[in-house]
């Protein structure tokens, strides 16, 4: 069995006591006078009795029963990552291209009907790529092609 190399307590508390008596003797080495300083003597021994258990009861206490409460702090929730520039491109069904004739001479346009039967968020094409004719019949509204790939978006067969 290894010894410790650091001094027990019992010798700590001790050595106070020591030290605390050696610097009272010296204070009163004056003449004596039987009243006062016996008074002194006892109020000093009292001081130090009380200093010593003090230190006594913190130097023993049983630290190993304490308990540490912390907050629980649970896991910040995922949040999902931004798609990289090359792939955030959104695709648009190919098929709803169609050739209006009445469209500025005959042009290709988008159109609505067939994105909002095969394309989920219609109400988040731009605005400005978005056109109004007349067939003939009614009026019409569409996408220009172009201006949906100028946004970002691209007509793909699915």
């Amino acid at each position: 069995m290894t010894q410790s190399h650091q001094p027990k307590q019992h010798r700590k508390f001790i050595a106070i006591i020591l030290a605390a008596a050696l610097a009272i003797t010296g204070v009163s080495s004056g003449p004596a006078q039987a009243g006062e300083d016996f008074g002194k003597v006892v109020a000093g021994l009292a001081v130090l009795g009380i200093l010593g258990a003090a230190l006594h009861d913190h130097n023993t206490r049983d630290r190993r029963h304490d308990t540490v409460t912390r907050p629980h702090r649970p896991h910040p929730t995922p949040r999902p990552r931004p798609l990289p520039h090359r792939f955030g491109r959104y695709d648009l069904p190919a098929h709803c291209m169609k050739f209006a004739p009445n469209y500025r001479n005959g042009k290709s346009l988008v159109a609505l009907g067939c994105l909002r039967r095969n394309y989920d968020h219609v109400g988040s094409l731009p605005q400005s790529c978005k056109v109004t004719f007349w067939n003939g019949h009614n009026n019409r509204t569409a996408y220009k092609p172009r201006c949906l790939n100028k946004h970002g978006y691209r007509m793909v067969n699915r």
